[in-house]
């Protein structure tokens, strides 16, 4: 059976910092959003120079990274924002499950985002990283990508609450981002899912059982992704009167239980899901079983009334000396209208018994 391959980095240790992905032939850029209810500010190719001149502690700062290949660069906006190497070499290797810190004064946040490939029954898998400090909010993406696009609107034309917000309500928006490309992907899922069903009622082709059993490593994989998801949103949730961390405020951890929520939902629609899988897989097996019993069923009649016919032949093919029927002048048509009329009989016998 043909293995699924996911995009997986190396095991590399800890404090190493290399990135693992595969998103290799993407430059690293930097963009910068700083914003209040006020005015907004944007930096399109932003730079490490500017870092200390273009943030404004006294407003919220949005810093998005896309790209993870120079390292270097990396290295300059971590000591910049006194992040440790742990913190960088989980945001470069992509090999890590999803994962929730919190330090006094950080909050860093992984997640995968997965996506339907386009030409295939794989799936996608791109790391998100945050760092969320006192009015900062730093996104680390492997490539530049769509997902936040309609927040930068929100953000340029002041759609919204989130310039009203700090920048953990922005947090809460991005994970909620990230967090629709799983409903996308399921649901892509389901419709192949769909495809495959009407597929086992139409035949029995051992290419649908391998689909179905790819399509169940789709699944598993997307359980295994949202399981820590849903832990990290729940220990979000429960840090509200916590005095380790005091970077969200109050009235948005309603919003990242409602993540919780979400990821709750996911893992109900994945369940539901594979018992649709299962159950197309069963059909499957039953449809194979059906036609292996038609084809038993004809073969038992064939033999059936071949049976008697071959008793018959096999009297009259013995080499004994007296036997009357040779002899009689009709006795070859009389013996074939009796098989005729026995082949007749059994035929009609079965058709009242209704097997074929």
């Amino acid at each position: 059976m043909r293995k699924i391959k996911y995009k997986k980095g190396r095991k590399l240790q800890h404090i190493t910092l290399e990135y693992t992905g595969t998103q290799k032939e993407h430059e690293t850029e930097m963009q910068l959003f700083v914003y209040d209810d006020a005015d907004v500010i944007e930096y399109e190719k932003f730079t490490v120079l500017a870092l200390n001149t273009c943030i404004d502690y006294t407003k919220n700062n949005w810093l998005n990274i896309h790209g993870l290949n120079d390292i270097n660069l990396l290295k300059t906006v971590g000591a910049h924002f006194k992040l440790d190497d742990f913190l960088l070499a989980d945001i470069l290797n992509t090999s890590k499950r999803t994962k929730l810190e919190e330090q006094k004064d950080i909050l860093f946040f992984n997640i995968k985002s997965l996506l339907p490939s386009e030409y295939s029954d794989n799936i996608s898998v791109e790391q998100i990283s945050f760092i969320l400090k006192d009015g900062i909010l730093i996104s680390f993406q492997e490539k530049r990508s769509d997902f936040f696009t309609h927040i930068r609107e929100r953000l340029r034309t002041h759609a919204g609450i989130v310039r009203t917000k700090k920048v953990d309500y922005l947090l809460y928006l991005l994970l909620d981002a990230v967090m629709e490309n799983f409903y996308i992907t399921i649901e892509d899922e389901e419709d192949k899912i769909e495809e495959l069903i009407n597929l086992t009622k139409k035949g029995a082709d051992p290419v649908i059982l391998e689909k179905i059993e790819n399509h169940r490593d789709n699944f598993n994989f997307l359980k295994r992704s949202i399981i820590p998801l849903r832990d990290s949103l729940y220990y979000l949730k429960t840090i509200k009167d916590d005095d380790t961390y005091n970077g969200i405020e109050k009235e948005t951890f309603s919003f990242f239980i409602r993540l919780h929520q979400k990821s709750l939902e996911l893992l109900e629609q994945i369940e539901s899901d594979m018992s649709s899988l299962e159950s197309a897989s069963n059909f499957y097996f039953s449809e194979q079983s059906r036609k292996m019993n038609e084809i038993m069923k004809t073969l038992t009649i064939i033999s059936a009334i071949f049976i008697p016919l071959t008793f018959i032949v096999g009297v009259y093919g013995m080499n004994f000396e007296y036997m009357p029927e040779l002899r009689a002048r009709n006795g070859y048509f009389i013996v074939m209208g009796c098989m005729f009329l026995l082949v007749i009989a059994l035929i009609i016998y079965f058709k009242k018994r209704r097997w074929f």
